[in-house]
């Protein structure tokens, strides 16, 4: 269920900024997103799972915080990335 250590360096791979680069906004959004479209597949079978929908909700939360800080900060990453991720606004 969660990212494996491959997919989690494929996903900062496409998003680093610069070599050692692991925890800018960039790169945290891109791997929320991946933990919140397994979540999202995870409730099409279990929909019942009220526990783990708590953790998507608050995983979502991050996410959108993180955005907007984005979108504070650097115009241009922010909206790349909504490009990249196939995000709205």
């Amino acid at each position: 269920m969660s990212l494996t250590e491959k997919n989690k360096e494929q996903l900062i791979g496409g998003f680093k900024k610069h070599e050692k680069d692991t925890g800018s906004a960039g790169v945290q959004v891109a791997l929320l997103t991946e933990r919140i479209n397994q979540l999202s597949e995870h409730f099409k079978q279990h929909v019942k799972d009220h526990h783990s929908r708590r953790g998507l909700l608050r995983l979502v939360g991050r996410r959108r915080a993180l955005l907007d800080y984005l979108k504070k900060t650097d115009k241009k990453q922010y909206n790349e990335l909504l490009d990249k991720l196939d995000l709205k606004k």
